[in-house]
């Protein structure tokens, strides 16, 4: 098969509607428009939010001024088995090492979650850790310091 002879589908390909080309076409005469007013003539654009002479939505809603969006620091959940899984014991965790071992995807605020046990001594340099993690790193006789 040569590139030329390849054509595309046929349900793939619409004919245009030709408007205004005869009442046979079943677009001519007012072209799909309606019968007389301002938007069936040509040239008729509305602005946006224009609703017919109704007082607009973006009048109708009072001005509330001086709202300040809450900005919140999204921590990235790191469980206390991948820790296990990725370190070798005498090993420390930050954020570079965790970010090189591919387990944050930003060098961004993380949290150490307690899901799972460590069995490992590690050195954990953290920005949050949740109190149960808390103590299962002292079980396994590991320390922690939070970055701010």
């Amino acid at each position: 098969m040569m590139s030329a002879e390849i054509k595309p589908n046929k349900k793939a390909i619409k004919k245009t509607k030709r408007k205004g080309r005869g009442n046979a076409s079943g677009l001519g005469g007012e072209c799909g428009r309606g019968h007389k007013g301002q938007k069936s003539r040509s040239g008729f654009k509305s602005r946006p939010g224009f609703e017919g002479g109704q007082m607009p939505l973006y009048r109708r809603i009072p001005k509330k001024r001086g709202i300040q969006r809450i900005i919140r620091t999204e921590f990235q959940a790191i469980n206390l088995t991948t820790l296990e899984n990725f370190f070798s014991s005498g090993e420390t965790v930050n954020p570079e090492t965790l970010y090189e071992k591919g387990l944050i995807k930003k060098r961004e605020s993380y949290k150490i979650l307690a899901n799972g046990m460590l069995t490992k001594k590690l050195a954990i340099l953290t920005f949050k850790i949740s109190k149960s993690a808390i103590t299962k790193l002292e079980k396994s006789s590991s320390t922690y310091e939070l970055i701010n």
